[in-house]
């Protein structure tokens, strides 16, 4: 990245599209110029079920981005649930043409063009290149072997992959709503870096982030992702359980869920009676006790932690998950979540605490991610977003461009 590069980040979630637009600062870190939000129900469960809607939102905070910031947005990144993605571990083992001379720009960009040179399964499309680590011949891990003094070195990274039917939606909302897509990163990818502290960057971690109608799981041994999945579920479920076996309308049921919120039963400290404003079983209020209430909540949080750890356990690798991350508004202010996850995940849980987070509100905290991630990626020649006018290239084209834009010429 270079100082004054403009990147935009685009979350699109359950009820919103959230947008942020950074800046590269003097002292090579990511300034917010922009953060823009609009309602949006377009998405379903982690899928597409209104691409208009979408992009129409989408267009919104564009709008109210370049207004606010005086520029012309042209493209931008965005992020995919983890259900679309699937990840392929690859190296390469490459010798270098001189190495009295040392490892060059040119020995990393031929040995990044072949890593990435992999038979693509039917249906996916390649989005991301992830750079887990660089290994030199006498065993040195570094982060950039250029000019060491090396005959060879290995380059061993993640090849992200998207089902390509997913791609083409994106694509086609971007397109409507007058956007080249920059680049595809899955979302706990994304995260990582702003969601994690410094000790929980090197450990076995399971990061989950649980939204409004999906959950978001990724795992990491160390720097390597090794496995990403969503599951279409998530707080307005609780909302909804809530409202069901109470018979009220929905807004009373989030406010009780915000009001009320705690995990486990177990935690009470008074049972207090609460009165139901809009219970359809009587012509006056009813009152209800507040333990009653939790158990609903319970009920739900237990169940999705049993489907992420029937989850982690079918894919073989809840062994090697050290601790879990939790993160997103669809839990994170419900009391004891925490407590809730390690009974049920029987690993240890806790509530993310990454230094970064406090400086980015909740609902940006995933766009604002996004941005940070781009901006950090190794070896970009360059990551900006356009602010001028692009040409109209089919995006698999255009993608694999971006792609090879981020590695050295």
């Amino acid at each position: 990245m270079a100082i004054g590069d403009i990147i935009v980040g685009i979350d699109i979630g359950t009820t919103k599209v959230c947008t942020v637009v950074g800046e590269v600062n003097n002292f090579g870190q990511i300034e917010t110029i922009s953060s823009t939000s609009y309602k949006c129900s377009g998405l379903k469960k982690g899928k597409i079920i209104n691409e208009d809607e979408i992009s129409l939102s989408i267009a919104k905070t564009i709008k109210d981005a370049e207004d606010e910031t005086n520029l012309k947005i042209n493209s931008a990144y965005v992020t995919i649930p983890g259900k679309y993605v699937t990840i392929v571990q690859n190296s390469i083992a490459k010798e270098v043409k001189d190495k009295y001379s040392g490892i060059s720009a040119k020995d990393v960009q031929s040995a990044i063009a072949q890593i990435k040179d992999i038979e693509l399964p039917e249906g996916q499309a390649l989005v991301d290149i992830v750079l887990d680590k660089i290994t030199l011949d006498n065993g040195t891990v570094v982060t950039d072997p250029v000019g060491s003094l090396s005959s060879n070195f290995t380059v061993n990274a993640q090849i992200i992959l998207a089902d390509k039917e997913y791609v083409r939606k994106l694509n086609s909302i971007f397109k409507k709503a007058g956007l080249e897509i920059d680049g595809i990163v899955p979302t706990t990818l994304a995260e990582r870096n702003l969601i994690l502290d410094t000790n929980e960057l090197h450990d076995n971690i399971m990061l989950l982030d649980i939204g409004a109608g999906n959950i978001d799981i990724g795992v990491f041994e160390g720097q390597t992702f090794i496995y990403t999945n969503s599951i279409p579920v998530g707080g307005d479920n609780i909302t909804n359980d809530i409202a069901m076996v109470l018979n009220i309308s929905e807004e009373e049921a989030d406010k009780l869920k915000r009001q009320y919120g705690l995990a486990l039963k177990s935690f009470i400290d008074n049972d207090n009676d609460i009165i139901l404003n809009t219970c359809k079983d009587t012509s006056k209020n009813k009152i209800i006790k507040s333990s009653e209430l939790i158990e609903i909540i319970e009920a739900r949080i237990e169940e999705m932690f049993a489907i992420i750890n029937r989850d982690i356990t079918m894919q073989g690798i809840k062994q090697k998950i050290n601790n879990v991350i939790l993160t997103g508004q669809g839990i994170v202010n419900i009391n004891k979540s925490d407590v809730a996850g390690k009974i049920n995940l029987n690993i240890p849980v806790k509530i993310a605490t990454g230094r970064a987070i406090s400086t980015v509100r909740p609902s940006f905290r995933t766009s604002y991610a996004l941005v940070r991630y781009i901006a950090a990626k190794p070896f970009a020649k360059t990551v900006s977003s356009s602010i001028d006018n692009q040409t109209n290239e089919s995006f698999f084209k255009n993608a694999i461009e971006r792609i090879k834009e981020f590695f050295y010429s």
